[in-house]
């Protein structure tokens, strides 16, 4: 018997099953789970180009790391284990399109910056500390680019970069605190502009309004959203700008780096892949790292170890010191404040920071003299700076953290 539509025991009757997914039905599923399949082996394929791109982007340091393992010896132990100190070095090199803009390409470079971040065992904090281009310090016999060493020598701490690269810079802070350099990044000025261009700028406070023609930067007093042309400017002024220090700088360099740290460790840029790529692909193509670091992979275990740390806790600060006696222009180590510092470091032990008081800010940051009133915890006896003979107060430094501030 058949239906008014002749289908035996069709739809029509109320009887039978529904007829298989024979032709085109069968045909739809079969594209269905082949268009599936294409999507996953694309999606895979592309994560493999990306991450091929993004690791191969980044620079190894194989010259420095040779050097290094020449002077092995001579090098601080690693007092604490998991604790690790990371040299961060901004080059003022004019190589390259990028860099030519800021003047002749003479075929020598110097550290503009240079940041000792410390990063405990227990990653809970951060410390960063600067150490001023015009502090004397002893540098030792390097490796230059042509092939012939430089003598030792005491002279201004930025030309160990000029004389010797990274080698040298790590050798001479390593000679001027006793702290082992775990790793070293160096970054250019068109590295700098390209990182903060990827995080969508970086937002700076200004008490006063910025005009330095030399590191072309002109901003007026306020609120500012700064993008890599200017932040970079703004990172450089030292003319036009407060007492035209550099310690001024260094305190203007600190402060940006802490909006840095905000913004990067912000929603915006972690969880949105549009803002996240872009800041991989900058930071892998502008950096020249150690071996140790030269892969997505290590650059990516360093920041999952410090991405959840308070801003609070990620503090700024410079090394204690004061006008060289012998030329105001440059700086000396105030001690024992230095070497207290050094020590805290050396041993993993909490860096406490306090900001500069108003009238202070024109001034070199120094330690405050350990039982000054600071409101500093105490530390059991048996500590490096104690005696032994009971609780010591935690020596504080004048320094800035990362944590939220006003803009007046």
């Amino acid at each position: 018997m058949t239906d008014s539509a002749g289908i035996p025991g069709g739809a029509g009757t109320g009887g039978g099953t529904p007829p298989p997914p024979h032709g085109p039905r069968r045909r739809l599923l079969r594209w269905s789970c082949l268009g599936a399949a294409v999507v996953v082996l694309a999606g895979t394929a592309t994560g493999w180009w990306l991450y091929d791109r993004l690791n191969g982007n980044i620079t190894a340091d194989n010259s420095a790391e040779a050097e290094l393992r020449r002077y092995e010896r001579e090098r601080p132990a690693n007092f604490a284990t998991g604790a690790q100190n990371i040299l961060l070095i901004g080059s003022d090199s004019r190589s390259g399109k990028e860099n030519a803009r800021y003047g002749a390409d003479k075929g020598t470079q110097r550290s503009d910056t240079v940041i000792l971040l410390h990063l405990p065992a227990d990653r809970k904090s951060a410390t960063a500390v600067s150490i001023p281009r015009d502090l004397m310090s002893d540098i030792p016999s390097c490796l230059k680019p042509d092939g012939t060493r430089t003598a030792p020598r005491y002279a201004q701490f930025n030309w160990s970069f000029e004389w010797g690269g990274a080698a040298c810079t790590i050798r001479t802070v390593e000679k001027l605190t006793g702290i082992r350099v775990d790793h070293h990044m160096v970054v250019d000025f068109g590295g700098f502009k390209k990182m903060v261009d990827a995080v969508g700028g970086v937002e700076v406070c200004l008490e006063q309004p910025v005009e330095d023609t030399a590191a072309k930067a002109k901003l007026p007093a306020g609120l500012h959203t700064l993008r890599g042309e200017q932040a970079l400017g703004y990172v450089r002024a030292r003319h036009g700008l407060g007492n035209g220090s550099d310690t001024e700088r260094m305190l203007r360099q600190q402060e940006f780096l802490g909006s840095l740290v905000k913004k990067v460790q912000s929603n915006g840029v972690l969880l949105n892949p549009a803002r996240l790529v872009p800041l991989l692909d900058a930071a892998t193509s502008s950096v020249t790292t150690d071996p140790g670091l030269a892969s997505l992979r290590g650059l990516y275990e360093l920041v999952r170890s410090v991405r959840d740390i308070p801003t609070e806790q990620v503090k700024f600060l410079t090394v204690p010191r004061r006008p060289y006696p012998s030329n105001p222009n440059r700086d000396e180590l105030v001690q024992p404040d230095a070497d207290r510092l050094f020590e805290r470091l050396r041993m993993d032990r909490a860096v406490t920071v306090t900001p500069p008081k108003p009238q202070d800010t024109s001034r070199p940051a120094s330690a405050r003299p350990s039982g000054e009133p600071s409101g500093a915890p105490s530390e059991p006896a048996g500590t490096p700076t104690g005696t032994g003979t009971g609780p010591t107060p935690v020596p504080t430094f004048t320094g800035t953290t990362a944590g939220p501030a006003d803009c007046r």
